[in-house]
């Protein structure tokens, strides 16, 4: 017995450090932005944020204001990506049309779909090669685009291989020569760089993709989720002061919580750099 006791001890602090979970600290920065939509980082943690007339806003990694870009056609942005080497993308369904900016949100490219067979894009993203991925909500097909040459290159029906007529899309995204489509009704679906369906996360609910090393992060009521992309498995790996938050985007080594009207930015804490 006296055995016994001394085991629960001693095992005691090892079982709660490996059942605990992490927080996120103080923010470096809170960020009011009226009708704030989308944020995105890019690849030295500066931060990119919409809001819901498509209007663009540069933040540095400190939480101050840089630079504006505000569109002649204004709509609401339903992708943007700015965590690409070189260039900032953007796509409006409501404008049927992507955008391609410098860092400096100097405008590269403006192109609508008309002149190519997309129909009705609901959802896109920048991809390697020279490709707009996009998804075509008229014949639910998921197609591929050189926005060079403006034209489809490929196209994937998708309602029979998902075996669904009614597929809500609310984003695509590339990430590691993969292509994820998030249906927040169904799940997240992985493609390869072809287009070919390779498996399907089975977390509903997920309002914006945010990825991390090998995994899906999220945010679960207060907590923040991640899953794993090799094995699938679940994890709570904090829980979050800020209940108000909807989703969030992680840099190099900045995280950008976002809820109504303002984004708070910390920094990557130590206990998600070592997670794997």
């Amino acid at each position: 017995m006296r055995l016994l006791f001394f085991l629960v001890i001693i095992l005691l602090p090892i079982l709660a450090t490996s059942q605990s979970v992490g927080k996120l600290g103080t923010p470096l920065a809170e960020i009011p932005l009226e009708n704030l939509d989308l944020v995105s980082f890019d690849t030295k943690d500066q931060l990119f944020a919409s809001t819901s007339l498509g209007d663009i806003y540069l933040f540095s990694q400190d939480g101050k204001q840089l630079n504006l870009f505000s569109p002649a056609r204004q709509g609401r942005l339903n992708q943007l990506e700015a965590g690409w080497t070189v260039n900032i993308f953007t796509f409006s369904a409501d404008l049927q049309q992507y955008r391609i900016l410098d860092r400096f949100l100097n405008p590269l490219a403006e192109k609508g779909f008309s002149l190519a067979d997309i129909s009705l894009a609901k959802a896109a993203t920048l991809g390697n090669n020279n490709v707009v991925w996009v998804w075509d909500e008229s014949d639910l097909s998921l197609k591929s685009l050189d926005y060079l040459r403006n034209q489809v290159i490929q196209s994937q029906p998708l309602n029979l291989i998902l075996e669904s007529e009614d597929l809500s899309v609310s984003e695509i995204r590339e990430f590691k020569n993969r292509l994820f489509m998030n249906a927040p009704e169904s799940g997240v679906f992985i493609f390869d760089n072809q287009g070919n369906l390779m498996r399907k996360i089975e977390v509903k609910g997920i309002n914006k993709l945010c990825y991390y090393k090998e995994h899906l992060i999220w945010i679960e009521g207060n907590n923040l989720m991640a899953v794993s992309l090799s094995t699938n498995d679940i994890v709570t790996l904090a829980d979050l002061d800020n209940s108000e938050a909807a989703y969030l985007q992680i840099g190099q080594e900045r995280i950008a919580l976002v809820s109504k009207d303002k984004i708070s930015l910390y920094s990557t804490p130590s206990w998600l750099k070592s997670f794997k």
